[in-house]
């Protein structure tokens, strides 16, 4: 009767165990995840629990090619939190969709990089006019730079081209459909010796310090789940710290998420830790006023976002 009890008792206290543990696992959406190192901290904050520590349980990322699709995927997706472009997020609103800003992404342009093949004629930007140009989708921070480095850079004649993926981008660049093709990292890092440096996004315009992509969360989400939205993002800035304070380590855990060259991989992620290219989460309101800038230049708004209306700050850290 005794060893009845008690296995009994300890069936109903692994029961209460299971159940009572962390929030069952969820998946949120980082734009081009597995490709672009938008997504670095999540990888961290993953393989070393800091979101569990946090107080939610991360399984998986959604991934996309960019623009309105990580935010559609966002709102879709099994946990309405995602990172977007700065862009995607602004156009979104302005499309009517319940979009709130919560948090800080990627802070300045330093993956981003223009290539043309070795033997192309087209020596430096201004060699562009009358030329195709690639960039991801529309929408998208390639997008949004795009425009600003041709407008900066006062060069008009240039066929913008929506070529879709990074691997698209190579693939229309070889067979000769644009003659300059946007890489990020470590795509860059992994191809750089098949192509040759057009013009880093950074050394065209007057900042770099402009934000490309945001944490984003519906309103009705964030004021249901307000505990969950704050893990997220404590997460994320303990991946992100680890990465400054760990950069190669970080990078093994990286490549291993994105099933990548672990030596490509440091190489990659040493240079962005250097150039501080992920916030911690703070807003800063001035890059993110400069990528505004991209949407009027294009048409896509006819005056500045209502960034009282659009951001929710009550998420961070004080």
């Amino acid at each position: 009767m005794l060893a009845n009890l008690t296995r009994r008792f300890n069936v109903l206290a692994l029961l209460l165990a299971l159940f009572s543990g962390p929030a069952l696992a969820e998946q949120i959406s980082v734009t081009h995840w597995g490709v672009l190192l938008y997504g670095a901290p999540y990888a961290v904050a993953m393989e070393r629990g800091y979101f569990r520590q946090a107080g939610i349980d991360i399984s998986g990322i959604f991934s996309s090619k960019g623009g309105g699709t990580t935010v559609r995927n966002m709102i879709l997706g099994g946990l309405p939190f995602g990172e977007v472009a700065l862009s995607a997020a602004i156009a979104a609103e302005r499309e009517g969709l319940d979009i709130r800003i919560v948090s800080g992404g990627v802070q300045n342009l330093s993956d981003l990089v223009w290539v043309t093949l070795p033997d192309s004629p087209i020596k430096t930007i201004t060699d562009l006019k009358g030329k195709k140009l690639g960039y991801t989708t529309p929408k998208s921070v390639t997008d949004m730079v795009t425009t600003l480095v041709l407008d900066h850079q006062k060069i008009t004649g240039v066929e913008r081209v929506a070529v879709g993926s990074v691997g698209a981008q190579i693939t229309a660049l070889q067979q000769k459909a644009i003659d300059a093709a946007y890489l990020g990292e470590p795509i860059y890092s992994q191809n750089k010796s098949k192509f040759r440096v057009l013009f880093y996004a950074r050394d065209m315009l007057a900042q770099n310090n402009l934000t490309q992509t945001v944490g984003v969360t519906t309103s009705e989400f964030a004021k249901a789940n307000p505990q969950k939205v704050k893990a997220i993002i404590e997460g994320r800035r303990r991946g992100v710290e680890f990465i400054y304070q760990n950069p190669k380590e970080a990078a093994l855990i990286v490549a291993k998420a994105y099933a990548f060259d672990p030596v490509i991989m440091e190489e990659a992620i040493l240079a962005l830790a250097k150039s501080k290219y992920w916030s911690t989460g703070e807003l800063d309101l001035a890059g993110m006023n400069a990528m505004a800038e991209g949407l009027k230049l294009t048409g896509a708004i006819d005056s500045p976002p209502n960034w009282n209306k659009l951001i929710d700050r009550s998420f961070l850290k004080k």
